[in-house]
């Protein structure tokens, strides 16, 4: 990268002074504690802004201070992130706060060495808390920038490799307002989110266009350099929604390590070729003996990083008058209400209680 001073300068007054005009207005920008902007960035990873503002807010409903979370029950937490996927990052958000609460005094590091010492907290996030809560200059690098800064700079690395991130926190130690770190970079975030897209990007708007290598080759959807990844893998599955009587329901908590670990589901096993079968497999599995209703209500495909689910979903009748299986339980609706599931078998219950007032 071969800028002069001028043009570092000049780069940062056009992407600040177009964030300050620009910015959407977003739950956790009205206040930039660290404890908000910890959280916030947390929820982001994997996740669209739209998705994530409603459980923002209900989430600094519920805990309020880092206390109240680092405090609250594992069954607690998981339902206030049920639904956003990607557990571990509430779990490893929970023990980096109970390190903040018990260990520094309720505050949040405002350096680089011991935030990213917390658990859960890479690279990135501890960029986005010391810029945005604490006016450091340091970068945050995700996704949105990288596209950013690739057809800025012509940056031909693969994106997917870990030590590419390295040459854009380079530059970006370069670029970065040292007086404004949190809006330098949030305004990046932002012209990613709205502007420099991955396809068709709006170069005529862009504030960078100027600045734009890729732009002015017409290359900009050349960048970023990233190298598909090998084929996920399909998993298929049947899960069954089992009565127990007329008001309640046997449900399975999963592992407490591992996909979805502690979350609670239907149970579940692999796809047989016939209900006979899987009649058997239940009863092999859990101990239940099975009076199934139908053929499958509905069927979920759920797309997960590494491997896709599909699932075929009954409904059946226990006929054993209790499960033998002790990660089994017996629940009412009620009930289940206060039970974390994860997405596939949030939609599996919507089919079930729409077929059951048809």
């Amino acid at each position: 990268m071969n800028w002069n001073d001028e043009k570092v300068i000049a780069f940062r007054k056009s992407l600040i002074d177009w964030y300050e005009t620009n910015k959407r207005i977003l739950p956790w920008r009205e206040n930039t504690e660290a404890y908000r902007i910890w959280v916030s960035e947390i929820m982001l990873q994997q996740t669209k802004v739209d998705t994530v503002m409603p459980y923002f807010d209900r989430f600094m409903e519920w805990f309020p201070t880092m206390k109240d979370f680092a405090d609250a029950p594992e069954e607690r937490i998981l339902k206030a992130w049920e639904g956003l996927g990607y557990y571990s990052r509430v779990r490893n958000l929970q023990t980096a706060m109970k390190t903040v609460v018990y260990e520094m005094n309720g505050i949040v590091p405002n350096d680089l060495e011991r935030i990213l010492a917390l658990k859960g907290v890479g690279p990135y996030t501890a960029g986005a808390v010391l810029s945005i809560a604490y006016e450091k200059a340091e970068p945050a690098v995700d996704g949105n920038v990288m596209r950013v800064i690739s057809r800025v700079l012509e940056i031909d690395e693969d994106i997917m490799k870990q030590k590419t991130r390295k040459t854009f926190e380079k530059a970006l130690y370069t670029l970065i307002d040292p007086d404004k770190p949190g809006e330098f970079n949030q305004g990046l975030m932002e012209i990613g989110a709205l502007v420099c897209t991955p396809k068709k990007p709006m170069c005529l708007i862009c504030p960078l266009q100027s600045f734009c290598e890729a732009h002015q080759k017409g290359e900009e959807e050349k960048y970023p350099v990233k190298i598909k990844k090998t084929k996920v893998k399909k998993v298929f599955l049947s899960s069954v929604i089992v009565k127990q009587g007329e008001e309640q329901f046997i449900i399975e908590q999963r592992p407490d390590t591992g996909l979805l670990a502690n979350l609670w589901q239907f149970p579940t096993v692999p796809k047989t070729d016939n209900q006979e079968a899987l009649k058997l497999a239940f009863l092999q599995e859990y101990g239940i003996e099975l009076q199934l209703e139908s053929e499958p209500i509905t069927h979920v495909k759920h797309i997960f990083s590494h491997l896709v689910w599909e699932v075929d979903v009954f409904v059946a009748q226990a006929i054993t008058t209790q499960p033998s299986d002790l990660k089994l339980k017996t629940v009412t609706k009620a009930e289940m209400e206060h039970l974390a599931f994860p997405v596939p078998y949030q939609k599996m219950w919507q089919a079930f209680q729409k077929g059951e007032t048809m």
